[in-house]
């Protein structure tokens, strides 16, 4: 291993910055650092478009996911309390179904098959903007218990794992925000995103008007309440690396390797996600919220490490704290790969796959694509792909499972679909007219775009507030499943 060239890593986090500073817009910080000290830091746009004030490396932002492996922390302390192989139904008594056997250490590793909250409430019509409270969303979670898919059979990034630990854990008199707050950085969890967080900067994306404010009303937990500063964050990096403080232990438990119940090994240990650049081992996280990208990402043989943070929805965080490592540490970054563009569907699934330029996207989930000894896969713990073009349409493995995907051939929507569709457990329902399907209410009402993907599938796209909304409707008879790529549960029938 090479010395670390800071200069080099100055320089390629100035040029990935500076765009930032361009017509007053939003901005974010990137730092770089070893277990001693913080030689990198770079910082442009600004904080807050009403004031004007400048991003620097103390503006706090919302750490969204990056927040996960501090709960697995907290978990490992109170082992005791809620163990790993503990199933979440001990702790959790009013889940029912197969969601109260899946067991914490599967909630925490991806493999458990729960659905996420948040995708499986847009399903039903509600917004990212509707406001939610944790006792109803637990009840919500408990109706039903169904999983995605059997735990251990798969990877799929879900957050609710988290927010069940978090409850197991409050349970026992454990709670987040005080565990948070002890580890002397100067974080806070809030609990909604109206909570006040002293400094806290505003979190912008931007549509056809211009820069519009983030706002989300999903109670956050424990999978992506932490706020704080990218020195902050920067500072509990160096931490991990010195195996020091508060953060002892936490490499070698939390990224442990974790396996599927076949035995296959996974890249998503408890809160932790593994990869490589060139010979370098890595282990991070990322987080996203409405206006608010962050990344941490630690080289931890070498002793390095790279924080991104940024209050603007358009930043790729993972490709950019990855291009710092690579100039901090002399490494190559990988080669894009490409495959066959287009929309592809999975045969007797409902599962689809969109493909453009260099980014696969698995049931609205986009990853992009880098060269492995012939096949496109992606550098994503949680998403992970391995692609290749075949003759009749693509093949390989996502999610550790494996696929084949066909050419959708164009074609209309069947009008035997048209008239209401209800969800009565949960008061939902959607109306389809034509290729289009309407749901929510009065004001609220949006409008998706639909398109065949044959064997009776259609593909919805709308938007939801900075994100695309995707879902695939499977009909069997009267009956229709919901599929989106975080909560593949929801069944509506015909109204």
């Amino acid at each position: 291993m090479t010395m670390p060239d800071w200069s080099a890593a100055s320089a390629a986090a100035a040029a990935l910055v500076a765009p930032w500073a361009e017509g007053g817009a939003p901005g974010g910080a990137i730092l770089a650092f070893d277990a001693n000290a913080m030689p990198v830091e770079q910082a442009a746009g600004l904080e807050s478009l009403s004031t004007g004030a400048g991003f620097s490396a103390d503006s706090v932002v919302r750490y969204a996911s990056v927040t996960k492996h501090v709960l697995a922390a907290m978990q490992r302390r109170h082992a005791g309390a809620v163990g790993l192989d503990a199933p979440l139904g001990r702790h959790l008594p009013e889940l029912r179904g197969p969601m109260a056997d899946v067991t914490v250490a599967r909630a925490l590793d991806m493999t458990g098959g729960l659905p996420d909250v948040r995708e499986s409430l847009a399903l039903l019509g509600l917004s990212v903007h509707t406001a939610t409270e944790p006792g109803p969303i637990l009840d919500f979670l408990a109706a039903d218990g169904a999983l995605n898919f059997a735990p251990g059979t798969e990877i799929s990034y879900s957050n609710t794992g988290y927010r069940l630990v978090e409850a197991a854990l409050a349970r026992q008199g454990h709670l987040f925000a005080d565990f948070a707050g002890s580890l002397g950085f100067g974080w806070q969890a809030p609990e909604t995103w109206f909570d006040p967080v002293p400094g806290l900067v505003p979190g912008y994306w931007r549509n056809a008007r211009g820069w519009q404010l983030g706002t989300a009303g999903l109670h956050l937990s424990a999978s992506g309440s932490l706020t704080g500063s990218a020195r902050a964050l920067a500072r509990w990096g160096q931490a991990i690396l010195a195996d020091s403080g508060p953060a002892a232990g936490l490499l070698a438990a939390q990224a442990a390797p974790r396996f599927l119940a076949d035995g296959r090994p996974t890249a998503y240990g408890l809160g932790l996600a593994k990869g490589r650049l060139g010979g370098l081992a890595l282990v991070g996280h990322g987080g996203s919220h409405a206006g608010y990208k962050t990344y941490l990402l630690l080289a931890p043989d070498a002793g390095l490490g790279v924080v991104l943070v940024a209050n603007r929805e358009d930043v790729a965080s993972y490709t950019l704290a990855l291009r710092v490592m690579a100039a901090l540490c002399g490494q190559p970054l990988p080669p894009a790969a490409t495959l066959p563009g287009g929309l592809y569907a999975e045969p007797g699934t409902g599962h689809w796959l969109d493909v453009s330029n260099n980014t696969a996207s698995f049931l609205g989930a986009g990853e992009s694509l880098y060269q492995d000894n012939g096949w496109a896969v992606s550098l994503s713990a949680h998403n992970p792909m391995r692609l290749r073009a075949t003759a009749d349409g693509i093949e390989g493995e996502v999610g550790h499972v494996a696929r084949r995907f066909t050419p959708v051939a164009p074609g209309a929507v069947d009008d035997a679909l048209s008239g209401p569709w209800v969800q009565r457990r949960h008061h939902a329902a959607f109306t389809i007219s034509g290729d289009k399907l309407a749901m929510g209410t009065g004001p609220a009402r949006g409008q998706a775009t639909l398109r065949r993907l044959g064997e009776g599938v259609l593909l919805a796209t709308a938007e939801d507030g900075p994100w695309a909304k995707q879902f695939s409707l499977r009909f069997a008879g009267d009956r229709v499943r919901l599929c989106s790529h975080r909560s593949r549960v929801l069944e509506f029938a015909r109204g």
